[in-house]
């Protein structure tokens, strides 16, 4: 009989984004297994999804770039002691520092052990180093671990894990295409988007960094070709972008496309709007650290363009290399848009990386330094 173990996360906040959510996913995985998952954050808007797995939530603001933070040391340490942890696994660098001082702090016979995932690709510094100095340090992707290695070379490889970051196939169905009805939705919601003509869609935050310029130069491009080609980029709309977004329309005007485009706020029904489109664009400008959007577009069977960078060219490279276009070569990106228009490319047979894997890896991971498990 495997005993249960007592795990506890650490992260900033509980708000949103990829970090968050692969500790609700953790945190499910280890209640399911009948372990006991122990957050410790200043909580957010995704708190009542955590406690909704079974896992309890202890709130310390572990990660305000504050030196009154480290007061949260001792109160951690002593956290840990009363609950009897067994491993602390840290998610972000602040959090990741008061874990490691509040562990230093105790005797090494009842020290638990520390795990850190790197979700991101930070620049190196001796701050962003605490991520590579777990007993094991999970890396989001090849890409990631690739780069701790170049920025940390004294790290031990045999102590790092690739855990690519899982989608859960049933929330992103296979859809019909093109998906008349998802399409008649989004363009009745957004007017911009009707007319007979192929819909591409970039998701993503309203940041220079998501490459919401290089898709509207497509969208120009196509449109120049005479396809009646329409653009939508939810989450682009958000409070506090309004000098961005005033810019990308501008943008939009001067290449005679802002009646086919649409900036919208973030949809809460993204598989809609991967069923609705015909072409997922992922033109972040900065290597990111893994290509979720990659996956969900391929599971919903849409075809993904994307630069070849970072986590997004990692995937696309395994699992549909013609979308895959080097970094920033406008005539490449037209070029490869209207060979996947014309032909779209056959769904992945087995889609990999799914949400099930990762928690069964990361658990995997945890039973690796517990050996009473």
């Amino acid at each position: 009989m495997r005993r249960p173990l007592t795990v506890v996360q650490l992260l900033p906040a509980l708000v949103s984004g990829g970090v968050e959510r692969s500790t609700i996913e953790i945190s499910a995985a280890l209640v399911a297994a009948g372990h006991r998952a122990i957050v410790v954050s200043a909580g957010g808007r995704l708190l009542p999804a955590l406690l909704a797995t079974g896992a309890s939530h202890v709130e310390l603001d572990i990660g305000r770039k504050s030196p009154s933070t480290l007061r949260h040391v001792r109160t951690l340490r002593a956290l840990l002691q009363a609950e009897g942890a067994d491993i602390v696994h840290a998610r972000s660098r602040l959090p990741a520092w008061i874990g490691w001082l509040a562990l230093r702090g105790m005797p090494a016979a009842r020290r638990p052990h520390f795990v850190t995932t790197m979700h991101g690709l930070n620049s190196p510094s001796r701050y962003s180093a605490i991520m590579a100095r777990g007993e094991r340090v999970i890396c989001v992707s090849q890409t990631v671990r690739d780069y701790l290695l170049q920025h940390y070379p004294r790290t031990d490889p045999a102590r790092l894990r690739v855990i690519p970051r899982g989608i859960d196939p049933a929330q992103f169905p296979p859809a019909p295409s093109p998906d008349r009805a998802a399409r008649a939705r989004a363009a009745a919601l957004h007017p911009a988007l009707g007319g007979e003509g192929p819909l591409l869609l970039l998701p993503g935050r309203g940041t220079r960094l998501k490459g919401h310029a290089d898709a509207i130069a497509l969208l120009a491009a196509l449109r120049g070709d005479g396809l009646d080609a329409r653009l939508w980029m939810p989450g682009a709309r958000e409070a506090g972008r309004e000098a961005y977004l005033a810019g990308l329309e501008r943008q939009a005007a001067q290449a005679g496309v802002a009646d086919a485009l649409a900036i919208t706020a973030p949809t809460s029904e993204i598989a809609r709007a991967y069923a609705a489109s015909d072409l997922v664009l992922q033109l972040s400008r900065k290597p990111e650290a893994f290509g979720r959007t990659v996956l969900e577009a391929l599971s919903v069977g849409r075809p993904v363009l994307g630069w070849a960078h970072g986590g997004v060219g990692e995937l696309l490279a395994q699992l549909q290399p013609d979308g895959a276009v080097p970094p920033f070569d406008a005539g490449a990106l037209a070029a490869s848009a209207r060979a996947l228009l014309a032909r779209p490319p056959a769904r992945p047979g087995t889609m990999p990386d799914t949400l099930r894997a990762m928690q069964e890896a990361t658990l995997a991971v945890y039973d690796e330094l517990d050996p009473h498990h």
